[in-house]
């Protein structure tokens, strides 16, 4: 059995599964209009995790998918994490109330750690993910519409120093492009911090592609459009993850 977590995703705008190329707003293509009839496709081939990123709710900075969440959650026993929009208490409570196992946070990481650092007391390190997008080596925000300070290894170092476990990690100029993940990223990512569940996001085009995440070590591969776009023959991968 091959030891990469296959992680597929789904991304939502108006309640409609969507992919953005690049994280730009005006390059959207609408795949489904029914978000969990999707999810029970993933589950019937045989997946268990799902990721879903409420692209308004990124937008808009609060929760706006939040029923496409249950819906989701109620109708198939994937293990969901849900990002977009989680900025407040609230947020996250509404999160978790609607059926999300773990949640990804990003932005607040960026502009409230506090906050962050107090959520990761609260419901404790299995539940959160951080968020870190990266563009030009540096933490992009607000559904990649500002590129902050950060540098990524030095951002990472001081969650994971706090106790965060669970890290996905996008490489914005790869998202949505279908041209190949940004393997050497990840890898210099595990080789400064070789214990993080790291979660590759960004440019998976196809089966092989995983598969060089996989050979270079690299725990869990987050993919949505290589699976919309047809590229991604989901069963031949389950297979492959299972022989």
């Amino acid at each position: 059995m091959n030891s990469i977590e296959l992680i597929p995703a789904i991304d939502i705008i108006n309640g409609q599964c969507v992919r953005l190329t690049k994280g730009d707003y005006d390059q959207k293509t609408v795949y489904h209009d029914s978000p969990a009839d999707v999810a029970r496709e993933f589950e019937e081939i045989g997946f268990q995790r799902l990721h879903i990123v409420d692209l308004d709710g990124a937008k808009s900075k609060h929760i706006v998918n939040c029923s496409v969440l249950r819906r989701v959650t109620t109708e198939t026993h994937l293990v969901v994490d849900f990002g977009g929009g989680i900025k407040t208490d609230e947020d996250i409570e509404k999160a978790f109330d609607n059926g999300a196992a773990m949640v990804t946070i990003g932005s607040i990481a960026v502009t409230q750690p506090e906050r962050f650092m107090g959520w990761m007391e609260k419901y404790g390190s299995e539940r959160l993910i951080l968020g870190a997008d990266v563009r030009n080596g540096k933490i992009s925000i607000n559904g990649w519409k500002e590129d902050s300070t950060e540098d990524l290894l030095p951002f990472l170092r001081k969650y994971i120093d706090a106790g965060v476990k669970n890290v996905l990690c996008t490489e914005i100029s790869k998202d949505g492009t279908l041209q190949g993940p940004a393997i050497e990223l990840y890898q210099r990512v595990m080789e400064t911090y070789p214990d993080i569940h790291l979660i590759a996001s960004g440019g998976v085009s196809c089966i092989d592609d995983i598969k060089a995440l996989d050979k270079a070590g690299i725990p869990a591969v987050v993919f949505g459009k290589a699976i919309y776009e047809g590229k991604i023959n989901l069963k031949e991968l389950w297979d492959w993850q299972n022989a």
